[in-house]
């Protein structure tokens, strides 16, 4: 049985590089719905705009999975007097984490304006070591707008509205995706689009090796996580258990790797099914799959989204190891084939 690995990296790099912020994401939930298609899956959207689809099964209890496709991202809080723009952060990320990033901010009418996230006083040459006292904050940080206005650089406000921005518009991040020989691939918002990917690879390979799952299983793609909510509407009521796939965070204290899958027993929301989790522990551990098991102090998840909003299910969370989660961000290849193998077993069981 064949695990598509070439078909999840080149999935995942094609989703990468659609913008997809929280609240303007009906694009890369589009471009979901098309790959199911050629998959011949039909799929349906929520009122929330969020994506379902469902692979049938055997008589066991109904149950789901979930990912999200939304990322961090902002919007124009401001337009400046001097032709820069200011920003409403869209999820939670800190504003030091996307200074020199480049953006590309999305009008009303469907075009995009490229930008350069700076700080207002950003030159060395004319700041000095102000430069680097400088506090990151929605005052200190501005976009540099890359257009002119009748053959000028922008001087005003009037200039920026010229180009169709307004205050409201939608700023995304360039993902910067590299996809390297040695495994690893770096970008912007692996966390969660890693996930997608992994759930695309899984559904592909249940179909076309036709493969025995244990029972009816829905597979959401939620489009507020980032903000809280994106799982809290949406998952089907009638299933007994939701494992979520999100990005594992690594770090100092954390067992999250790069290389593996982790399942992740309790984050800032409080511990995920205790029997659930040791359900999938004993799926790894006969597969051979080395899982990590890790506890993360500030993060939540769609599983997070759907207890507090009253879903009466086992609720687990695994997924692939992300560093430095919610600025540039890396995984590996190895990380997502764990974390495919382990929902392929724990649909097959």
């Amino acid at each position: 049985m064949s695990l598509h690995t070439d078909f999840m990296v080149s999935k995942l790099e094609e989703l990468l590089n659609i913008p997809s912020p929280t609240g303007f994401t009906d694009t890369a939930v589009a471009w979901i719905e098309n790959e199911l298609q050629v998959l011949g899956v039909s799929s349906r959207r929520s009122k929330k705009g969020a994506l379902l689809w469902t692979i049938p099964g055997g008589t066991g209890n109904p149950r789901a999975i979930a990912a999200h496709v939304d990322t961090l991202g902002a919007m124009v809080k401001e337009i400046n007097t001097d032709g820069r723009v200011h920003l409403s952060r869209v999820g939670g990320y800190d504003w030091s984490t996307i200074v020199g990033e480049y953006c590309l901010v999305h009008t009303q009418a469907g075009s995009s304006v490229s930008g350069t996230v700076v700080m207002t006083r950003q030159s060395t040459h004319v700041w000095g070591a102000e430069v680097g006292e400088q506090k990151r904050s929605a005052s200190t940080i501005e976009v540099r707008l890359d257009a002119t206005v009748d053959g000028h650089v922008l001087r005003n406000e009037a200039d920026v509205r010229a180009l169709g921005i307004e205050v409201g518009d939608f700023v995304s991040w360039d993902s910067r995706t590299e996809v390297l020989a040695s495994g690893y691939i770096k970008s912007r918002h692996l966390d969660n689009k890693a996930a997608v990917a992994v759930l695309l690879a899984v559904t592909k390979m249940v179909l076309e090796d036709q493969v025995s799952i244990g029972a009816d299983t829905h597979c959401f793609i939620s489009n507020f996580e980032e903000v809280g909510h994106g799982a809290a509407a949406g998952i089907p009521a009638d299933i007994h258990e939701l494992l979520v796939i999100d990005m594992a965070a690594m770090g100092e204290g954390q067992t999250s790797s790069e290389h593996h899958c982790t399942l992740c027993v309790k984050d800032s929301s409080g511990p995920y099914d205790h029997q659930f989790s040791n359900n999938l522990r004993g799926l790894a551990g006969n597969a051979g799959i080395d899982l990590k098991i890790d506890i993360y102090p500030f993060y939540s998840s769609d599983g997070s989204a759907a207890l507090g909003a009253g879903l009466e299910a086992r609720v687990a969370l695994i997924g692939p190891g992300v560093d430095a989660s919610h600025a540039y961000e890396r995984t590996h290849t190895d990380a997502l084939v764990d974390t495919a193998k382990l929902v392929l077993e724990y649909l097959k069981s």
